[in-house]
Parts: C-alpha cells; sequence; structure tokens
C-alpha cells in the first residue's frame, strides 16, 4: 500500500536523525563526543523535579484544559504587555507550537518565506499544511530585509524569524526586527517569531523579540521553549503567544490534535517559570565561557562568524572539502575517525558547513576539537 503523498514529500529530520545515529553507536560500545546535541546540557532545576513529582502523588494524571493549566497560562502571559492567559496556548514541545501555526494560517499553495539556514523542521512543517517554503539568504547570519521584500507576492502568507538563531548563534538587533515589522503592515502577512533560544544571548546584548513593536501584534505568532529556557527538553512542552483569535484557533486544532500537554509536566513548568533567574545567570555564563571556547578552536580550523546566541556555531568548512565532497561526507569522517557528531549544513539548507553545539562539558569541548583538529 502507498503512502500519502504528503508524507513522501517530506524528509526526516536529520538532527533526529543523528540522535538516532549516536545512540546506536554508544550501544555498540564506541565513545560519541556529542557536538550535535540540541539541548542546554543542565539538569532542570531541582524546584521543577519536586514539583512534578508533587503533582504526579496529588494525582494530577488527568485530563486538563487543552490550552493549558490557567494558572501556568496567567504567568507565561506576564512576559507579554497585554496579554492575560486568553492569550497563550500549551504545546507539547515548540516543535508542536510551530507545526500548528503552520497547519492554522496556511491554505494550500500559500507562501511562507525563511531566511536561510533555518531549524530543519520550519521548511517540512510549512510543507505539511499545503503550503511552499520560500527560502531567502541572509547575510552574515543576518536578516536581509531587501531579499525578503523581493521574495514577498500576492501569495505569501507569513516570514518566519528565528532569533538567537538556530543553527547560527546570530541575533536579530531591535532595528532589524522592526523593518520586518514594517514589510509585514505594508504587505498584510503573518509574523512567526521562534524564541525558544531567548535566555542565552552573551556579550551583554539583549534578545529582542518582534513582540515589542506594538503595531504588529495581532499578526505575530511567538512560540518558546520550556526544552532549552529550563533544560526541560524531556517535558516536552512548549508554548504560543499570539491574539485571542489566533490562540482559539489553535485550540481548536489541538483539541483534535493531541489534547492537553501532560498534566504533571505542566506542575513542573509553573514551578520553572516561579523561580528567580539565578540559575539562568550561571548557565548563560557557563554557555558563554564554552561559547569562547568553541570560537578559539573553530576559528582556527575554520572560516566562522561569532555567534551571539542560542548555543551553536556554524562554521564554513569548505576549505577542507575536496573536490565533489559534501558537508554530510565530511561529518561522517569526522564521526569515523575521531567519534565526534556533528551536523551537516545541508540539514540547514546550507552546503559546506557544520553545526557545532558547544553545550557539553568544557573537557568534552576541548578534547572534541582537539580530535577534529588532528584528524584534519
Amino acid at each position: 500500500m502507498k503512502l500519502s503523498d504528503r508524507i513522501q514529500s517530506i524528509e526526516e529530520s536529520k538532527t533526529v536523525q543523528f540522535s538516532s545515529l549516536i545512540h546506536n553507536l554508544r550501544k555498540q560500545g564506541k565513545a560519541v563526543i556529542d557536538f550535535a546535541v540540541g539541548e542546554p546540557g543542565f539538569d532542570p532545576p531541582q524546584e521543577v523535579i519536586d514539583s512534578t513529582k508533587e503533582a504526579l502523588d496529588a494525582q494530577k494524571t488527568r485530563y486538563g484544559p487543552v490550552a493549558g493549566l490557567p494558572e501556568l497560562k496567567a504567568k507565561l502571559a506576564g512576559a507579554f504587555e497585554g496579554y492575560g492567559e486568553e492569550n497563550i496556548i500549551l504545546s507539547n514541545g515548540s516543535k508542536q507550537s510551530l507545526y500548528s501555526i503552520f497547519q492554522a494560517i496556511c491554505d494550500p499553495d500559500d507562501e511562507v518565506i525563511i531566511p536561510r539556514p533555518f531549524w530543519v523542521s520550519f521548511s517540512q512543517q510549512v510543507k505539511l499544511a499545503g503550503a511552499k517554503p520560500v527560502f531567502v539568504d541572509t547575510k552574515r547570519h543576518q536578516l536581509d530585509v531587501e531579499e525578503i521584500e523581493q521574495a514577498v507576492n500576492k501569495r505569501t502568507r507569513a516570514i518566519v524569524i528565528n532569533t538567537p538563531n538556530n543553527p547560527t548563534g546570530a541575533v536579530y538587533p531591535k532595528k532589524i526586527l522592526e523593518t520586518v515589522a514594517g514589510l509585514a503592515l505594508e504587505h498584510d502577512l503573518f509574523i512567526v517569531s521562534d524564541e525558544s533560544y531567548n535566555f542565552f544571548v552573551y556579550d551583554g546584548i539583549e534578545s529582542e523579540s518582534i513582540f515589542s513593536f506594538k503595531a504588529v501584534r495581532d499578526r505575530t505568532l511567538v512560540t518558546r521553549s520550556f526544552s532549552k529556557s529550563f533544560s526541560m527538553t524531556g517535558f516536552r512542552i512548549g508554548y504560543v503567544a499570539a491574539s485571542e483569535d489566533i490562540i482559539k484557533g489553535l485550540a481548536k486544532l489541538q483539541g483534535h490534535l493531541s489534547g492537553n500537554v501532560c498534566t504533571f509536566a505542566q506542575y513542573g513548568a509553573l514551578a520553572a517559570v516561579s523561580l528567580n533567574n539565578d540559575f539562568i545567570v550561571q548557565w548563560r555564563y557557563q554557555l558563554q565561557r564554552r561559547r569562547d571556547i568553541a570560537y578559539e578552536y573553530v576559528s582556527k580550523l575554520f572560516d566562522c562568524i561569532r555567534p551571539q546566541g542560542a548555543f551553536y556555531v556554524f562554521p564554513d568548512i569548505s576549505k577542507h572539502l575536496k573536490s565533489g565532497e559534501t558537508s554530510e561526507d565530511f561529518a561522517a569522517k569526522i564521526l569515523t575517525h575521531t567519534g565526534v557528531a556533528v551536523v551537516p549544513g545541508e540539514a540547514f539548507g546550507i552546503p559546506n558547513h557544520i553545526r557545532i553545539s558547544y553545550a557539553v562539558p568544557e573537557i568534552l569541548l576541548i578534547k572534541g576539537f582537539r580530535k577534529i583538529a588532528e584528524v584534519l
């Protein structure tokens, strides 16, 4: 029997694919230093674990409201001026948030503009909504607003932005976001703003949100993630902040798709957002230190733009590629000869690059880069 054209048209997530490969290698007893990992690498705060256990002990294991616990939504809404719990919906990670967004805003043959390089699932989720991803290149990892405007046509439905960015670590300045907001107003477009890494910015800069521009709040959908912000990857909790009408539409879809997010996990999330930010400051300090170590090594081996956020570097490896060799070939060679896993740039729409996560202990970070340097 034949599967649907829709399913056959999309690709497997290459980052998930690498996670499975690494898991299998470790099962075989092979040592792998994982620079492909997409999680912060810290343990969740103890208060989160305790609150989750308490919720289980209290038998908070039944169905809950589709859009999420009211008290958790109210707490999250506090980060968005003028918003209340009616402007928030919880989801099974921001990956589901983004999938649902494209299902809710796209009709067949609509187009969604996606700056390149891009997070692996944006394009496939747009395809699953029956729409067409339209890629525009960035300049030194920053948004090229002229390229975005040239890509707009009568079928354009939305612009996707992701800051701090996965895979580049770029942080978009407020002035650029203001220009994107102006384009969305001029052409009547939605803005899908993935801000999963908003806690992780370095060098004393601020993580700006396009939500700060009041004129576009009715057309802006912000996604954020407990996976990244609180190192709660296995809890699978993300959320969308948007206008009440949009949230109602997303809740209608979620009611048929998954129902509520895991009830007891939401109590862990409630504990997380009730904490002070001391642990975030400490995590950010550690990641900035690791960023500095990673960039020092990477810049000696490859051409690389210094990242200001997230926990990745995205170097250009062209000078190390033989004729006809791809970054996928390079990543396979590195894994085979050094036991260090990196993600090839093709996964993010850009060949001749690799994504390296520095969210690993410093001793492994240094060991991994030394191994790469030796094989090169």
